[in-house]
């Protein structure tokens, strides 16, 4: 309940400054950009999806952002963002508000602390603090860098890490280094809105994470064939 209400007060400031900003002639604005693939691994097909939405002005935004997996008829990952976004800085914005991780089951409510911005030599950087339920807490850090080989020919390696303050063998996460998910992607932009792309996919579990997913019958590693399609509007 105090989270709900802190997350409704911080979107009565954002909206409150949105108000301001058009007054001041700065229109209000939208975009939604993701990217929808197929990876290919021990015969099974996951589809998987990465969406955020966002609107607002330069300065004061509200994002949405969703992202999951889907084996079969089975949503094995599924989670969904609600932040207020405040530039802070050239490039870098703070935002905060709430995450809910539908699956895997039991589902999981959490505070959001974010930076997402523009680091050095060009890497896309995305850091989030998650504070949970029970004193549960996580890290994500997410990166990702665009090299052009030509101008519509971009291909572009990333990163993501997790880390968790406890265990949680309910939703099969461990204490400590979680996860590391790297990529490489090549993509083709037919328009600069619309681009598909092939890549490669590899993951590997570590620590009590590892260990709850061994348990389960489940891979500790894999690495995948993508193929997929990036897009935005």
């Amino acid at each position: 309940m105090k989270l709900l209400t802190i997350t409704l007060a911080s979107y009565s400031i954002a909206l409150s400054s949105l108000s301001f900003a058009s007054m001041e002639d700065d229109p209000v604005l939208t975009k939604v950009m993701g990217e929808v693939e197929m990876r290919s691994t021990n015969g099974d097909n996951p589809r998987v999806w990465n969406i955020d939405a966002w609107v607002g002005q330069d300065l004061n935004k509200l994002w949405i952002k969703a992202e999951g997996e889907r084996v079969g008829s089975n949503t094995e990952q599924s989670e969904l963002q609600l932040l207020y976004s405040k530039a802070v800085a050239p490039f870098w914005d703070l935002q905060f508000g709430v995450k809910k991780d539908f699956n895997p089951k039991p589902s999981r409510n959490w505070g959001v602390i974010a930076a997402k911005g523009l680091a050095p030599y060009l890497f896309e950087i995305d850091a989030s603090l998650f504070i949970g339920e029970s004193g549960q807490s996580a890290v994500r850090l997410d990166a990702e860098y665009e090299y052009m080989l030509s101008q519509k020919l971009i291909i572009s390696p990333e990163i993501e890490i997790n880390i968790f303050g406890k265990d949680d063998e309910l939703t099969g996460t461990g204490k400590g280094l979680s996860t590391v998910e790297a990529g490489l992607r090549l993509r083709y932009e037919i328009t600069r809105e619309f681009a598909p792309y092939i890549g490669i996919n590899w993951e590997k579990k570590y620590g009590n994470t590892a260990d709850f997913s061994a348990t389960e019958g489940e891979n500790i590693e894999d690495t995948q064939l993508v193929v997929g399609v990036r897009f935005w509007f």
